[in-house]
């Protein structure tokens, strides 16, 4: 990847050194080398925009190449855009940028309404879903340790994981050593049709990472009318009001919310109308205003230093 990127920086500055342009908007490491070069050569701004770090990838383990290349983008940039005050947070204790210069752009979600009902099942017992990539930062074995104590209270519960990742035979292994295999379904990785009908099978979406700069799969749980449970390390949880929340590591907390949202319809409705309501605020279009805005700051920000 480290040659591929600078392979691709070259490509990218003999393609556009010498197009008519006004910002360079360079997205995670892989393309930071692309947009610094570009910028050298043609005096235009650089605005990086870090969905996520090596810190949330790797936790304390870090690859120091990838490392170096995103402090590298990061205080080449004229403005960092972040997507969570968590990731901001992190810019600035971990790679020294200035909390001036980072400002955060929070994602957002196209929401389909033919989706919503595509496709459900009968059956008798209740479905919690985790959907994401099975690796150490998306935290799934809290997912499963969860599950082995909501399955000591209730009964008609079953897990579902779907995803792929490098931890995947890890967990089915974990979910077989707690006793608890034949209540834990893996899908393996889903994509097309099979994405809202998972959705639509689920009574609740539990996301317990780690360490999530932002994480779209709640505002898609609830634009399919699935209430959620979120990790509090996530940049989700800074925006999403109508959502549970528990810290990543409190699988006994994480248990009785899973258990109270299942016993409980009354809840479990108040969590998904409301919740409904509020993603349907939390747009692309919205995120794409606040970028142009990002772009205006860093061309006043190079005037104003060329004025100097």
């Amino acid at each position: 990847l480290l040659a591929q990127s600078e392979a691709y920086a070259r490509f990218v500055v003999e393609s556009c050194r010498d197009r008519d342009f006004d910002v360079i908007h360079a997205h995670d490491w892989l393309t930071y080398p692309a947009g610094i070069a570009l910028a050298r050569v043609t005096g235009k701004p650089l605005v990086v925009h870090v969905h996520s770090t090596e810190f949330d990838r790797s936790g304390e383990h870090v690859n120091q190449a990838v490392y170096n290349i995103e402090r590298r983008g990061m205080h080449a940039a004229v403005r960092v855009i972040t997507v969570s005050m968590l990731t901001k947070n992190i810019c600035a204790n971990r790679y020294s940028v200035s909390p001036a210069k980072c400002e955060v752009v929070y994602n957002g979600v196209d929401l389909d309404p033919k989706a919503v009902g595509l496709s459900t099942i009968g059956r008798r017992d209740k479905i919690v879903l985790y959907f994401g990539r099975i690796t150490m930062q998306k935290g799934p074995e809290y997912f499963v340790q969860a599950a082995k104590r909501v399955l000591e209270k209730m009964d008609d519960v079953k897990f579902v994981v779907a995803g792929s990742g490098d931890q995947a035979q890890s967990m089915i292994q974990l979910a077989a050593e707690l006793g608890i295999g034949h209540k834990v379904l893996f899908t393996g990785f889903l994509r097309g049709k099979d994405i809202p009908r998972v959705f639509n099978m689920a009574d609740l979406y539990v996301m317990p990472s780690v360490s999530e700069p932002f994480g779209i799969a709640p505002l898609e749980a609830l634009g399919h009318r699935v209430p959620v449970l979120i990790s509090r390390q996530s940049g989700v949880s800074e925006v999403l009001v109508n959502a549970l929340k528990v810290d990543f590591w409190d699988v006994e907390d994480m248990a009785n919310k899973i258990i109270a949202v299942l016993r409980h319809p009354p809840l479990q409705r108040t969590l998904t109308d409301h919740g409904f309501d509020e993603v349907r605020g939390i747009t692309w279009d919205g995120a794409a205003k606040k970028c142009v805005g990002v772009y205006q700051h860093a061309i006043d920000d190079v005037r104003a230093h060329a004025r100097r």
